[in-house]
């Protein structure tokens, strides 16, 4: 692999100013990240929820050394750019956040999102002026960068129980006038939330497929005014349904019909 991070960066922020909608996927290890650039993915994401899956915690249970150590597994797979879910950054204080950002820097990441969940389930969100004070530390470290980073602020509202569309608008366009490149809204519950959120912004919304019910299709998200779509848990997730529905197979009928349905050879993704 050669490509620099300004290489990376510079094609991660086209993605962006292209025509149309691009699927950014989520990749969980090494082997995922090189067979989703086979098929033609043009960048990569982490997911907080796998990689805290795959230690055998709950979401929000990594550390930052943690999750950065998971990312650049994915970053060093491919040459494609790698942008990471860095939850609320990994600490209350806006410089816990620059500190994230400048981390994510260094290990090749070309993107990150920070969002303004707590993780302190009395109090799930952040109030609006302490989550704008922690964006503009993000922004601010981003753009001290020696390539440029691309910023995704989320608003966790409608994932977090708060099904408040106008707050989360509100947030959004805070989060926009404080610099971040990319915004995201996780769990919107249908394509008229999406329409409403995309018009109410400037910049590049992303949307996060995944959650049953409110997945929808390219054509109708780019219809609404989404430019990029990510894919969460859902590969992972989807694997390990099947892993799941093997060993169970295995446990209760004694047999191993799965192995023939499959369909992938995943050495052909692997080094010597």
């Amino acid at each position: 692999m050669s490509s620099s991070p300004s290489e990376k960066a510079r094609a991660f922020a086209a993605l962006h100013e292209q025509p149309g909608l691009f699927v950014i996927a989520n990749a969980f290890d090494g082997c995922s990240a090189r067979m989703l650039a086979s098929i033609g993915f043009e960048a990569l994401a982490t997911s907080s929820w796998v990689q805290a899956a795959l230690l055998g915690k709950r979401d929000g249970g990594t550390t930052r050394a943690e999750a950065l150590a998971h990312a650049r597994l994915i970053v060093e797979a491919t040459d494609l750019p790698v942008s990471a879910d860095l939850e609320k950054g990994f600490g209350d204080a806006p410089e816990d956040v620059a500190t994230t950002i400048r981390e994510a820097a260094a290990i090749g990441l070309v993107g990150g999102s920070i969002e303004d969940a707590t993780g302190n389930p009395s109090a799930p969100i952040y109030d609006l002026d302490d989550t704008v004070r922690r964006i503009d530390a993000a922004v601010a470290a981003a753009r001290d960068l020696p390539f440029g980073f691309t910023l995704t602020a989320r608003s966790e509202n409608f994932v977090r129980g708060i099904n408040n569309l106008d707050d989360t608008i509100q947030r959004l366009q805070a989060f926009e006038a404080a610099g971040a490149d990319v915004l995201m809204a996780p769990g919107l519950p249908d394509l008229e939330a999406v329409r409403q959120v995309c018009a109410s912004l400037k910049k590049p919304f992303n949307f996060m497929a995944g959650i049953p019910g409110k997945s929808f299709s390219n054509a109708d998200l780019a219809a609404a005014g989404v430019k990029r779509v990510s894919l969460a848990t859902s590969l992972y997730t989807c694997a390990m349904t099947a892993a799941f529905e093997a060993a169970r197979e295995i446990k209760e009928d004694g047999t191993f019909g799965y192995i023939d349905r499959q369909s992938a050879d995943l050495n052909v993704f692997l080094e010597d």
